[in-house]
């Protein structure tokens, strides 16, 4: 059985009352894949807006896996300490992750967030030296379209984030750099210019499929 764990910021772990870029992904995988799957994570929860914690069920549609590893607010620096444990007791095989741009927009410029990525995949890896994982680059929200120095960090760490993923790509532990997703437009895929809408659930988790397919033969291309 291969068991996927998303592993992600407050784009990943989704907010009440939305179905998330994970259940679209899981929708389409039970569609698409031959064998047996698990989702599977340390967390289920959504945030709450109201409470200003992630203490929320509702989902839109609450009957699929829930787990996963995201976080309001969290990034490679925050995760990078935890991935090994979760990886470990959930027995992940593949990681699915989207991180960097609360790092980016609050913690570490582009090179000490690059670096969070070498100490996250050392530490998934110490857990399961065959672990693999597909990585999403940061998708330039509102705030990069008006902060042009903020906007160059995103595509610097893009950059980084290119270089990193093929320096540590190795053949029993393969890294996946995924595509932005195709065609994203915060003003349509948003409903406040980071936070995605149905649309942009759809647009994540199809570059995620795309690059399971394309990588690793897994699943299909993405329907919709």
């Amino acid at each position: 059985m291969l068991r996927f764990m998303p592993v992600g910021d407050s784009m990943t772990i989704g907010s009440a009352g939305e179905h998330t870029w994970r259940y679209r992904l899981w929708r389409h995988l039970c569609e698409t894949y031959g064998g047996p799957f698990a989702v599977v994570g340390p967390r289920e929860t959504l945030y709450d807006k109201s409470a200003d914690a992630p203490t929320s069920y509702a989902y839109a549609d609450p009957d699929f896996p829930r787990a996963h590893l995201a976080g309001w607010g969290e990034g490679w620096l925050h995760m990078a300490p935890l991935i090994g444990e979760a990886v470990r007791a959930c027995r992940a095989d593949v990681l699915l992750v989207s991180l960097g741009l609360i790092d980016l927009g609050f913690y570490t410029n582009a090179e000490q967030t690059a670096e969070n990525v070498r100490s996250f995949v050392a530490e998934a890896r110490g857990a399961n030296p065959r672990v693999r994982m597909v990585i999403l680059p940061v998708i330039p929200n509102i705030r990069a379209a008006s902060d042009a120095a903020f906007a160059n960090q995103v595509s610097s760490f893009n950059d980084l984030l290119a270089k990193t993923t093929a320096d540590l790509d190795e053949p029993r532990s393969p890294l996946l750099l995924a595509a932005l997703p195709e065609s994203y437009d915060i003003h349509t895929d948003t409903y406040d210019g980071t936070h995605p809408n149905a649309s942009g659930e759809h647009r994540i988790a199809a570059t995620f499929a795309e690059a399971l397919y394309q990588g690793w033969g897994v699943g299909a291309p993405y329907a919709g």
